[in-house]
């Protein structure tokens, strides 16, 4: 078997072989998928079957693949906004559907070894509207006792009935994580989820650690640094800790921001990379030579980054000049029906900042700040738009926290 390291690089460099291009951007709806899942009812490497149905009466469709005694289950958009790791699950598709381009030995000791349960977009309703929450505006993930929901109802089956030796729960976050207290944007972060309020460690949770380490040495290849760990505290309605408890290895990712990605395709290359170079260490048990250190020692994820930082800027109050600095952060709004979005960004923070960072950053040395709004100052929660001035002339615009340089 290829090693781990290897098979990372390989993947990284052909992933754009099975990129899925129907679905090019992260706001999609679960009839925009259907048709891919309608087209592997035909192909004999799949058994698709509908496992039950979400609030509004959408299909939720589980693939298997596979015939080994290893059973994953993976799992992607239970919060209908996170749509990162659903994008990546096609390319999966794409890619074990393939032949002849090097892989062949991968695939046939993936196939023989484990068998794949993926379930896309377990939260169809929910992505319907571009929300976190499904139709009922429960969170899936805080149902996994009470049981509220039937999409919770569905995966709850779905692990007491496959019994599923490893399980993929694949979430988005926010954006602005930093790994640690770092300035390095926290781009994937990992967990291997408490199944105790102790943080206890048995065999079924130091496997998730193992496998997570074999994950985050693919991922320091391509982002070095911003691979963090997800907050360990145990929560007791959430169905990652539940599922761990239950008896199933469970692996948590979490995909977040990356400069200049706003619609996450190079995270979703990235999810393509972890998942498969995840599952090849599952395949040949190569994950078990780790130790649980490299996984201890990741940092958390912490709120050390805004979108946009403006340093140094001079403002004027009251006839008083000071200097601040300003944390701004831009929010989608939905709009058509949640298949585009505007941004609104607002000023989160003002004042002195200068232990945190900005995914982009204007140092305002020597720079007035004057409002939208002349007649009044600046203040918290504001609509993210004012000049920049030097002598009386306008240096930069920020427009709704977008920044123009208008000496250009």
């Amino acid at each position: 078997m290829i090693q781990p390291s290897e098979l990372a690089s390989r993947l990284f460099d052909s992933h754009q072989n099975y990129l899925e291009t129907v679905i090019a951007k992260r706001r999609f709806k679960q009839k925009d998928m259907l048709p891919l899942i309608e087209k592997r009812k035909e192909n004999p490497l799949y058994q698709v079957q509908s496992v039950g149905e979400s609030f509004e009466g959408r299909n939720i469709q589980l693939l298997k693949t596979g015939n080994g005694k290893r059973k994953v289950l993976l799992w992607t958009q239970m919060h209908g906004d996170e749509a990162t790791a659903t994008m990546a699950t096609f390319d999966i598709f794409n890619f074990l559907e393939g032949k002849n381009d090097g892989f062949d030995d991968f695939r046939k000791e993936l196939f023989t070894n484990t068998t794949l349960y993926f379930v896309p977009m377990l939260n169809p309703d929910g992505a319907e509207r571009y929300q976190r929450r499904n139709a009922q505006e429960i969170d899936i993930n805080r149902d996994a006792l009470a049981l509220q929901a039937p999409e919770s109802r569905i995966l709850k089956q779905l692990q007491q009935n496959i019994q599923p030796e490893f399980g993929f729960n694949l979430h988005d976050k926010n954006p602005r994580y930093s790994v640690g207290n770092t300035s390095k944007l926290a781009t994937i972060s990992f967990l291997a989820t408490a199944y105790d309020q102790e943080k206890s460690i048995n065999t079924v949770r130091e496997k998730s650690m193992q496998v997570i380490s074999v994950m985050n040495k693919a991922m320091q290849k391509f982002i070095p640094g911003q691979v963090g760990k997800w907050n360990e505290d145990f929560e007791p309605r959430a169905f990652g800790d539940n599922i761990q408890k239950w008896g199933t290895t469970l692996i948590l990712i979490e995909s977040g921001g990356y400069a200049g990605d706003p619609e996450k395709q190079f995270i979703r290359k990235l999810n393509f990379v972890a998942i498969l170079t995840g599952l090849a260490s599952i395949a040949d048990n190569l994950f078990a030579k780790e130790g649980i250190a490299e996984y201890q020692a990741l940092l958390e994820n912490n709120r050390y980054i805004y979108d946009l930082l403006v340093k140094n800027v001079t403002v004027i109050r009251d006839g008083k000049k000071y200097q601040a600095d300003l944390g701004i952060n831009r929010y989608e709004i939905n709009q058509d029906d949640a298949s585009s979005f505007s941004y609104k960004s607002i000023i989160e923070d003002y004042g002195d900042l200068s232990i945190f960072s900005g995914t982009e950053e204007l140092d305002a040395t020597g720079l007035e700040l004057e409002h939208e709004d002349i007649s009044r100052s600046l203040a918290l929660d504001d609509v993210a738009t004012f000049t920049l001035r030097k002598n009386n002339k306008s240096v930069y615009a920020v427009v709704n926290g977008f920044v123009s340089d208008l000496r250009n």
